[in-house]
């Protein structure tokens, strides 16, 4: 750091102290590798069923809460799909590549510390039942907003005010941390402390930096 690099700027006198973390939970408590429900397949066929029937978008849509009964109806006219697509359903839980490292310290220190912690995660609620063998630090959220339950997913403004108002959620005391861009983005316009998540020491740092007590 040079002389002329400004600091970082402190919060503002009147920022209200943070009470509350929101925490994702793919690729923040637990991670996530869609590949990993096709061992015996090459990743050349996985990639070429993933583009056609486009993985992303399908996916979000049973996040949203459609079942995997209706996603298996969306492709009846294409057949040479479905194999993978059962695959993936009966092995979803080898997706599931366990705690991501430092997060289940971190939850557990938080908690601690008499931080309310809550999840909101998009998440099939047909698949759900499978994220806490996988990262068991997800059972200490005092609740979970599942996408797939509520019929909402993440970007939606309407899943967070959903939180807001299920859950007594004061966006200007809570911190929401996912590692998705598109996700943080809406919660910061909604007016969320926000951080997006990239490892666990980095966001030890950015929680320390909000005032929350986490070692470093």
């Amino acid at each position: 750091m040079t002389d002329d690099t400004p600091a970082p700027s402190a919060p503002p006198v009147d920022t209200p102290p943070i009470d509350t973390v929101v925490l994702d939970f793919g690729n923040v408590l637990v991670g996530w590798d869609p590949y990993g429900a096709f061992p015996a397949r090459s990743r050349t066929e996985v990639d070429a069923w993933m583009a056609e029937i486009d993985f992303p978008a399908f996916n979000l849509a049973q996040d949203a809460g459609r079942t995997w009964s209706d996603a298996r109806a969306t492709l009846a006219d294409r057949p040479h799909l479905l194999p993978l697509l059962d695959e993936y359903v009966e092995h979803f839980a080898a997706t599931l590549t366990g705690p991501v490292p430092g997060s289940a310290a971190l939850v557990h220190e938080l908690d601690a510390a008499g931080i309310r912690l809550l999840g909101l995660t998009n998440w099939s609620a047909e698949l759900f039942r499978h994220a806490a063998p996988a990262a068991p630090a997800t059972r200490r959220m005092q609740h979970v907003v599942v996408s797939g339950r509520v019929g909402l997913a993440k970007p939606d403004p309407a899943i967070f005010h959903h939180l807001a108002a299920t859950h007594d959620v004061d966006p200007a005391r809570t911190v929401f941390v996912d590692d998705s861009p598109a996700n943080v983005a809406t919660a910061d316009r909604l007016g969320y402390r926000t951080v997006r998540f990239t490892d666990t020491p980095a966001l030890r740092a950015a929680l320390r930096d909000l005032g929350l007590p986490v070692h470093a």
